[in-house]
């Protein structure tokens, strides 16, 4: 054990997990590689949980902190901040939701729990439908609506929840019927729910299921359940924490694959704009977004140096078309890992769009969920120099790639030579 572990194991708490057998102390990173304290170079496929999204020590981004920090580096929303105005225009012109207002949080947990304050105290209701497998945050609004056991250290609750179908596509009730068949499955699930229970003020859903596995459903479900919603008057949360800006290639935002009703009534995101710095936040349209009648600011949500890096990462984001390179080199990425996939024995699926991609493992010969093998696989690909990320549903069985959205082709495929050693040293 490293004298750093040590010391880390002296002051944190046990649940604070950290990956691998040896933990790793990242130094410095450049691009898509990271360095460790030994020295040793990784090709970084996990990007710090989905938020270095564009690249490590991305110029524009260290300058605009760099230079915003040498002017002022906090003063609370209590006082105009013009960074923080002008990435708000930017972000609700961007999200589609018409006469949009966006509050500025520090993390993804937070920007969920101000969107549950919001749709609550809108629609008068405790009740929120959420996903089953779903993930949204480690307060305590957010654990009580994420429908992943391992991620649910508590049962307690502010909120009455009450699980839907249909957010994993390949496992489940619904999992032999086809797309069109699994919609209208779901769908008739909600209606009979809905009309079990007093009206709910919000569904809150990942388009594409983060810490679940990067699982989802057939597109237009979630389209096809705002027809109902609207019946009903429950508003929609897209929570875009993990698919926004992007990321999938094919959309910006995950819930534009289920848009035929409308985008959503408040959308939540948080990691990839910040590139690394703090930032979440919320887009609703104005009537919700106002439905506060007590007062409510942000201390550090909105920060200026926050705010400078988050205009300089959009800007670059956007200037050098990156969601394209996440559908070109994603696409790719994914046909390559579903060949070597075809070649194991314990790969059960190979899923995603653009640079968001998860292998689930299962114990081979079996449809059963394989902890073990995810995190041998993850052990040997760092061996190799690849860092990945796991998560899934019941176990966590599935490997998660999510590299920064400049992957190069080269990039790619000397990451899935290291996947494939790594499913083969595991055996």
């Amino acid at each position: 054990m490293s004298s750093l572990h040590h010391r880390h194991l002296a002051v944190s708490p046990d649940w604070l997990a950290l990956y691998y057998r040896h933990p790793l102390e990242i130094t410095h990173g450049e691009g898509r590689h990271v360095w460790d304290a030994d020295g040793n170079r990784y090709l970084d496929f996990f990007g710090g949980i989905l938020t270095t999204m564009t690249a490590h020590a991305l110029p524009e981004v260290t300058k605009a902190v760099s230079e915003q920090a040498g002017r002022i580096i906090h003063s609370s929303t209590l006082y105009l901040n013009r960074p923080m105005i002008e990435l708000a225009e930017r972000v609700a012109s961007l999200s589609g939701i018409p006469d949009a207002r966006v509050f500025f949080t520090t993390s993804g947990t937070e920007a969920n729990d101000t969107a549950l304050l919001l749709a609550t105290t809108y629609r008068r209701s405790n009740q929120i439908l959420a996903m089953r497998n779903s993930y949204h945050g480690r307060s305590f609004s957010a654990v009580s609506i994420t429908g992943n056991n391992a991620w649910s250290p508590t049962s307690l609750s502010p909120l009455q929840t009450l699980y839907v179908h249909g957010g994993v596509r390949t496992r489940g009730p619904y999992a032999h019927l086809s797309d069109a068949e699994f919609t209208a499955a779901c769908v008739a699930d909600l209606e009979d729910l809905l009309g079990h229970t007093r009206t709910p003020a919000a569904l809150i859903a990942e388009p594409i299921q983060g810490v679940g596995g990067f699982t989802s459903p057939p597109d237009g479900l979630y389209g096809a359940f705002r027809e109902v919603l609207n019946r009903h008057g429950v508003l929609w949360i897209s929570d875009e924490v993990q698919t926004g800006w992007g990321r999938s290639g094919e959309h910006f935002w995950g819930w534009q694959a289920h848009a035929q009703n409308g985008p959503p009534d408040i959308l939540t995101f948080a990691k990839g704009i910040g590139n690394g710095m703090s930032i979440g936040g919320v887009v609703a349209r104005a009537e919700v977004m106002n439905c506060l009648d007590a007062n409510s600011i942000s201390t550090f949500g909105g920060s200026p140096v926050t705010m400078a890096a988050g205009l300089a990462n959009l800007s670059y984001l956007l200037e050098h078309d990156l969601q394209g390179n996440a559908r070109r080199v994603g696409g790719l990425l994914i046909e390559r890992l579903r060949m070597i996939g075809a070649a194991s024995t314990r790969v059960r699926e190979v899923r995603g769009r653009g640079l968001m991609i998860g292998i689930e493992l299962v114990r081979p010969g079996t449809d059963e969920a394989d902890p073990e093998a995810a995190a041998a696989v993850l052990e040997a690909a760092r061996e190799g120099g690849l860092l990945i990320g796991k998560g899934g549903g019941h176990n966590t069985s599935v490997l998660r790639i999510a590299p920064p959205l400049s992957l190069a082709i080269p990039e790619a495929e000397e990451g899935a030579d290291i996947l494939a050693d790594a499913l083969r040293a595991v055996g």
